[in-house]
């Protein structure tokens, strides 16, 4: 394997562990007196300049102490999220592969149903019903993105529960559970991994979506209310580029990452 391709391979665990660091010490780097309107004394919509990095918004606050502040949040958010739908997912996608006749096509019928739910018109509706924030944030991507691991879920154990090795652990006297348990999982487990690799990155892109709509947590700092506020503080018009592109290459950062490690958990599938 070549250097070049190595380093490839290597950028999406790299990106995603330095990511996780960050999350985990950001209250240590920047502590949240930095990032509170009150207490600054910079010049607002500042240019990217050396006592500024990536600029300030329409406080005075360092839009780099923001995007750090912002990365607990929205991977708590992505990743919470992704933990439901892949719980939700994985359940429906093993016991429709799995069982056999009505359940598996009642289940099959769900997972279709809400592989076409759209995501945006059904967050907005669940936030008029419920308070916005980030449990409604995290319960909408939860909803819309658990079918998607459903789906090659379902084929994979299908496909799993026909092979000439298994006919024979029923033969022995397997019970259901310890076919699953044993033989079935595991064997669509590169499948699940992928899968919820992928769906973190949906979800943190959900989330950046549904903050910037107001359906999140207006008190909390992400990369999607950093998104709505620069909107809101008309930094398009007021030629602030700095403040829409920071958030939005934190957020297309994580999502290359996501598919370069789902990319490599394929290739690494006999």
């Amino acid at each position: 394997m070549s250097g070049a391709r190595r380093s490839v391979r290597l950028l999406g665990p790299v990106t995603l562990g330095v990511l996780a660091v960050i999350a985990v010490v950001a209250p240590l780097l920047v502590p949240a007196r930095e990032v509170s309107p009150l207490r600054q004394g910079g010049p607002a919509l500042a240019r990217p300049s050396w006592q500024y990095p990536l600029g300030t918004d329409e406080h005075g606050v360092s839009v780099l102490a923001l995007i750090i502040r912002a990365t607990p949040t929205s991977l708590f958010v992505g990743l919470v999220a992704t933990a439901a739908a892949v719980a939700l997912g994985v359940t429906v996608g093993v016991l429709g592969g799995y069982l056999p006749g009505w359940p598996a096509a009642v289940l099959n019928r769900l997972t279709t149903a809400f592989l076409v739910l759209p995501q945006v018109p059904f967050a907005v509706a669940l936030g008029a019903v419920l308070a916005p924030g980030t449990t409604t944030v995290i319960v909408a991507v939860a909803l819309t993105s658990w079918a998607t691991v459903a789906r090659p879920l379902q084929a994979g154990v299908a496909e799993a529960t026909v092979q000439p090795h298994l006919e024979r652990v029923r033969a022995l006297g397997a019970g259901h559970l310890h076919q699953l348990r044993a033989h079935v999982v595991p064997a669509v487990l590169p499948l699940i991994l992928a899968s919820a690799t992928l769906t973190v990155a949906n979800a943190i892109l959900a989330e950046a979506t549904l903050a910037f709509l107001g359906i999140g947590d207006p008190a909390a700092i992400s990369w999607g209310t950093m998104l709505r506020h620069a909107a809101t503080a008309g930094a398009v018009t007021a030629g602030a580029w700095w403040y829409l592109l920071a958030p939005g290459a934190a957020v297309i950062a994580v999502v290359l990452a996501c598919g370069w490690c789902a990319r490599e958990i394929e290739a690494r599938q006999p």
